[in-house]
């Protein structure tokens, strides 16, 4: 009689009830979360598609920088391009209905240079400067991420230590802070050392090389392509604070940036490219006249 099947299928069991219970609760909590848009896919979705919205950078005046512009910063090297990013994820996630990117937030090199709310920032004066007026070669000035989702964070960095520094490298750690304050001063130099001292106080010309220097630290923002980090963007390039000097005592290629604005004529995509051309001439043929 050992073959005889005691229970069939439908024979409740155990704490039949309580599993019954449990799981109709769980289908209803997952169906609540759907409806406000709680559950992590949706977040996830939520982010990629609020940061990456669209954003026109700023017309340069007379090819001059000005404190209010909207700028991207953009490292180019042997064709390879990248720009500085929010590298945000679900714990920078703020809550409530509309809710923003919280500090502190990475950075990281991000190999799409299409502007949008998560490459663009804004040209912000610490000194009392108006907006509209040109900033100056060693002027000290912030970077801001765009008002709304992007949450009006600056760009900030400080001394390394043991629990503060770059993931890979291990050297000074670039986040962005919700506060302005010394630790998010920011000053531009010429990119030839030799021309440094006969620019300095003159207004700095858009999309040229430049090297950003931070204030306080007296170290210029790099990209170092040899350490990738996986972000919910894809892989890109882990962003330092430190000055790397070649054998003749100049900044190497990973702290040349490019201060991007547009060009008042064509479409946003026309400009970029016409940017990224003009820069590319710029370091094959030397300055444009």
């Amino acid at each position: 009689m050992a073959h005889i099947r005691t229970y069939r299928p439908n024979v409740r069991v155990g704490n039949w009830r309580e599993d019954v219970t449990l799981e109709e609760d769980s289908l209803k909590d997952f169906l609540e979360r759907k409806e406000r848009g709680e559950l992590t896919v949706q977040k996830n979705v939520f982010i990629k598609q609020s940061i990456l919205e669209q954003v026109h950078l700023s017309a340069s005046q007379g090819g001059k920088l000005c404190f209010g512009d909207v700028v991207m910063l953009v490292n180019m090297l042997s064709g390879d391009t990248c720009s500085v990013c929010i590298n945000a994820d679900l714990t920078n996630l703020g809550e409530g209905p509309s809710p923003v990117i919280q500090a502190p937030c990475g950075v990281s090199g991000g190999r799409d240079v299409q502007p949008c709310k998560r490459n663009a920032f804004i040209i912000s004066s610490v000194d009392g400067s108006v907006e509209g007026e040109p900033l100056h070669y060693n002027q000290s000035f912030a970077l801001r991420t765009t008002l709304g989702f992007a949450g009006g964070l600056y760009l900030t960095s400080d001394h390394q230590n043991f629990q503060k520094c770059a993931k890979k490298s291990r050297l000074q750690e670039v986040v962005m802070e919700q506060q302005a304050n010394f630790l998010s001063w920011w000053k531009v130099l010429h990119n030839d050392p030799q021309d440094r001292l006969e620019n300095e106080g003159l207004p700095v010309n858009a999309n040229n090389k430049v090297i950003i220097l931070h204030c306080k630290t007296n170290q210029a923002l790099a990209v170092l392509r040899q350490h990738t980090l996986w972000t919910p963007f894809g892989k890109e390039y882990e962003l330092t604070a430190h000055t790397f000097l070649d054998s003749h005592k100049a900044e190497q290629d990973v702290n040349h940036w490019l201060l991007l604005t547009t060009d008042p004529a064509g479409t946003e995509l026309t400009q970029q490219d016409r940017s990224l051309t003009r820069a590319t001439e710029i370091d094959t043929h030397g300055p444009l006249k």
